[in-house]
């Protein structure tokens, strides 16, 4: 059987080829931590609602263009970290203290991202395959980052205690 990218044989339901055509032409690595990193200092100097604007007005600018690139896979990036922070934080607070601050709970929040989400790969038809690629990415490249700007104080506290159990 031909091999879709040389090192990929064709799978009979062909998501070699694919995976192939899917491929990012930039690097997502850097592109990932650049958008993570915009996006903490963002939240770190104004917030989480000013984080969703800005990924709000990401979306609405570049889901205009006619193919996925590098811009709206960073909206879907920072959209996935913010919303996964204000989970684990919301999460740890009784639903009445969300209900009287007016937020959405974090299973409210979890479906909402879904639904962004998965949409915003079905408008460009990418694969789930490629989907928890770039969910990979970011979980790996994004998030220490954007943890590293949003909680500094928290990072540094795992640091010592990891440096202290190594002793």
């Amino acid at each position: 059987m031909a091999h879709a990218t040389g090192t990929e044989p064709e799978k009979p339901d062909g998501t070699a080829n694919q995976a192939a055509s899917e491929a990012a032409t930039w690097d997502q690595v850097a592109s990932i931590r650049g958008a993570a990193e915009r996006l903490g200092r963002l939240h770190r100097a104004r917030g989480a609602k000013a984080a969703y604007e800005l990924i709000d007005n990401c979306y609405k600018t570049h889901s205009l263009a006619s193919t996925y690139g590098e811009g709206f896979e960073a909206c879907i990036a920072q959209d996935y970290l913010e919303t996964r922070t204000l989970i684990q934080v919301y999460s740890r607070m009784p639903p009445e203290a969300l209900h009287k601050l007016g937020v959405p709970s974090p299973q409210e929040l979890a479906d909402s991202m879904g639904q962004r989400i998965s949409a915003a790969f079905q408008r460009y038809k990418k694969s789930q395959a490629y989907a928890d690629e770039v969910r990979r990415l970011v979980d790996t490249h994004g998030a220490p980052v954007f943890f590293a700007i949003v909680f500094p104080e928290a990072v540094k506290a795992i640091e010592d205690k990891k440096a202290k159990e190594k002793k």
